[in-house]
């Protein structure tokens, strides 16, 4: 455990479950705004779950405008384009429904409202000072964990790789957990997203930085997920299941605000920057082979995580407690067909030396790595993503 000085930082407000989205013009009104920005992408829009909280606020007699072509995995460019139109809208609040692009979207527009460097600057380092206007978050998905980090995360093409923007004012001032807006998201998507919660967990849980806030946080996500994943692939309409995993998600982001990812999400960078695979996707496939090369230096933590999955360890030694943790990973991979060939993604093995030079800078990340862990070990892990 980390016994330096460690904090919490999480959103204003929490509401969750079941239809918890007809609080939405409750919560906007405690804000007195007069207008209010709705950021989505298309597949959100088509799906119609933007339509309620959109009716509810007009409902109200609060104004609503919608910017619903908020793409996947956004580049610098696409972002800089959309505050354009945001600026003429002149609303007073901005709400996320979505998945993570959706919602780190929403938040770096809030404070580039407040603040005067440009989504250029504020990659290159430069200080958020003030946080930004209000925001309030709905997740679609049960992944990212955006609702409730202070990051957000977009493709710098120029450099083919994505790039963090991380301050505490950027923390939504509201999120909506509510089960109902994720019953309908694909398998595909239900697998990824759900795995992409649970590398958020397990690798805040082993971080340098892990405290007592995230170990708490971690470890039932951990659960919550576990239990939960395949019943909700297996039948989208299980809210039980449903509701454990948008928890799990956000329970996974508070980790992510107090400790901090590892090498999982380090090597994921390259493949989401370059060759665009989805970002649930990629820590999806690296997940198992990354906790794999921690084994040794976290084993006794990872009986804890085989615990916390309900696995049976009861008399087992830790190494072997471990490797049960691990083949459950892998099981896991496979329930959810989660394709793992980078080959059939359209990359080569002649690749592997670019992503191997792209990770190894992703330094605020692999610093965290329980294992320290170089250029040749990254090579041997991407290599293993080649069947």
């Amino acid at each position: 455990m980390n016994t330096a000085i460690y904090s919490m930082a999480n959103a204003g407000k929490i509401i969750a479950g079941t239809g918890s989205i007809e609080k939405i013009a409750d919560v906007v009104a405690g804000y007195k705004v007069k207008k209010v920005l709705i950021i989505t992408d298309q597949g959100v829009w088509n799906a119609g779950l933007v339509d309620k909280p959109k009716a509810i606020l007009k409902d109200a007699g609060i104004g609503v405008e919608v910017i619903n072509n908020t793409p996947p995995e956004p580049d610098i460019n696409q972002v800089s384009e959309i505050f354009e139109a945001v600026k003429k809208l002149e609303c007073d609040l901005i709400v996320g429904i979505g998945g993570g692009s959706a919602m780190d979207v929403a938040k770096i527009l809030a404070v580039m409202l407040t603040n005067t460097p440009s989504l250029g600057e504020l990659l290159e380092g430069a200080n958020i000072e003030k946080r930004g206007i209000p925001t309030l978050m709905a997740p679609t998905t049960a992944g990212t964990g955006s609702e409730v980090t202070p990051n957000a995360i977009f493709l710098v093409p120029e450099k083919e790789i994505k790039i963090g923007i991380v301050s505490e004012k950027m923390l939504p001032d509201c999120v909506i957990l509510d089960p109902l807006l994720t019953v309908n998201l694909p398998k595909a998507i239900t697998a990824a997203t759900g795995m992409d919660a649970l590398a958020h967990a397990i690798e805040c849980y082993i971080s340098k930085k892990a405290n007592p806030f995230s170990d708490i946080f971690a470890l039932k996500a951990i659960n919550l997920i576990s239990r939960s994943i395949r019943k909700a692939y297996n039948n989208g309409r299980d809210i039980e299941a449903r509701h454990d995993m948008l928890l799990g998600a956000t329970f996974g982001g508070i980790c992510i605000a107090t400790s901090s990812t590892v090498a999982v999400h380090a090597l994921a960078y390259p493949l989401g920057g370059k060759y665009r695979i989805p970002h649930g996707l990629s820590n999806a496939i690296l997940l198992p082979h990354v906790m794999k090369f921690n084994m040794d230096a976290v084993g006794e933590k990872f009986k804890n995580v085989a615990s916390a999955m309900e696995l049976p360890v009861g008399g087992l030694s830790i190494q072997q407690a471990a490797e049960k943790m691990i083949e459950n990973l892998y099981s896991l991979i496979n329930d959810l067909n989660i394709q793992v060939n980078l080959q059939e993604k359209g990359i080569s093995e002649s690749d592997i030396d670019f992503m191997t030079e792209a990770a190894s800078k992703v330094t605020r990340l692999l610093n965290n790595n329980p294992k320290p862990m170089n250029k040749d070990d990254i090579r041997e892990i991407y290599k293993k993503l080649f069947l």
